[in-house]
């Protein structure tokens, strides 16, 4: 199988931990079943030696060729966001997008994807810190400011730092489903998967005693019972926490509620089930908590703009063919 071509952007000044996601989450090793092969090459529109913004020095053969063949262009988060992008750079991304290649901006790299005029009149993100800069240079892009990662018509952007790593899971996820996603993600030892729509700066206070810090443990035990009729009161209880404080603390843990949680939570545990079982959807349905089948697809249309049966077909038909999903499906998911 023909290996999925990948263009990560270098440029004076780049942070080398966003520089080194796309390679360490798509190349992964060893990798998975399901996970195809990915080819990872750096171009930069000054091609030689380039300084990191942790002082070392790399080297960068290759201009933006690779660029022009690859299906997926990762720019990493960009050195100077009040500075607009080297023209060559700006028509390079154009030409990548025009011919169907996905385009991902992490972190400040959205300033990039913004400077190729690819964010407007879609919906966008970017570090939290720099949301009245970026606000104020793209007014026509729909700003979502408190999000960790968003996917618009194949142009992605997220927030910063280990959202980067984030967004690059749920390319795989898009592209490989679910299952897959989670299984690189626990080689990468990272949690297998936040969704976009989760805070970006959640506070997280110290708390007074080790016996508060009770929250991680009763989310995996909540993942655990998915199948169950599963409540706050419920999980409060099982925090040794009042309502009132359980829901303080959930929403500073997760940045949601706990209902909007545990719905993501079924989806995502029904599209591994749809991936990796022939299970009838009806008894998927009761299986991750969803009272009927009419429930899950009314989600699951909500959450992946698409249905149980067309995502289950979709991968069928990829795994058959050993291709990855289908562009049209995996941007729906």
């Amino acid at each position: 199988m023909q290996a999925i071509r990948v263009a990560v952007v270098a440029f004076e000044g780049v942070s080398l931990f966003h520089l080194s996601v796309p390679a360490l989450v798509l190349g992964v090793e060893p990798a998975p079943a399901g996970l195809p092969r990915y080819e990872v090459r750096y171009c930069s529109p000054r091609p030689g030696p380039v300084r990191c913004s942790q002082g070392m020095v790399i080297d960068v053969p290759e201009g933006l060729g690779p660029m022009f063949d690859a299906e997926l262009v990762i720019v990493p988060a960009w050195s100077h966001p009040a500075n607009r992008a080297p023209a060559e750079l700006i028509d390079a991304l154009r030409k990548a997008h025009e011919r169907g290649a996905q385009v991902v901006g992490l972190c400040l790299g959205a300033f990039v994807l913004g400077d190729a005029g690819l964010l407007d009149g879609r919906r966008a993100t970017t570090h939290w810190a720099c949301r009245d800069l970026f606000a104020k240079r793209f007014p026509k892009a729909d700003f979502r400011p408190d999000v960790l990662y968003v996917d618009d018509g194949g142009v992605t952007t997220s927030a910063g730092t280990v959202a980067a790593i984030d967004c690059c899971l749920n390319l795989v996820r898009q592209r490989h489903g679910a299952d897959v996603a989670n299984r690189v993600a626990r080689l990468l030892v990272t949690p297998p998967h936040r969704q976009g729509g989760q805070a970006q700066f959640i506070e997280q206070p110290v708390p007074e005693l080790p016996s508060e810090n009770r929250l991680p443990g009763v989310l995996e035990w909540a993942r655990a019972r998915l199948g169950e009729p599963l409540s706050l009161d419920v999980l409060a209880d099982v925090a040794h926490m009042s309502r009132r404080t359980f829901t303080r603390r959930f929403r500073e843990a997760t940045g949601t509620t706990v209902v909007k949680w545990l719905t993501g939570e079924r989806v995502a545990r029904a599209q591994q089930l749809l991936e990796t079982t022939d299970l009838p959807i009806e008894q998927i349905a009761t299986s991750v908590g969803f009272a009927t089948s009419l429930s899950l697809r009314q989600h699951f249309a909500a959450q992946l703009g698409t249905s149980p049966s067309s995502y289950r077909r979709a991968f069928f038909h990829a795994r058959r063919s050993g291709e990855s999903m289908p562009a049209a499906a995996a941007h729906n998911a």
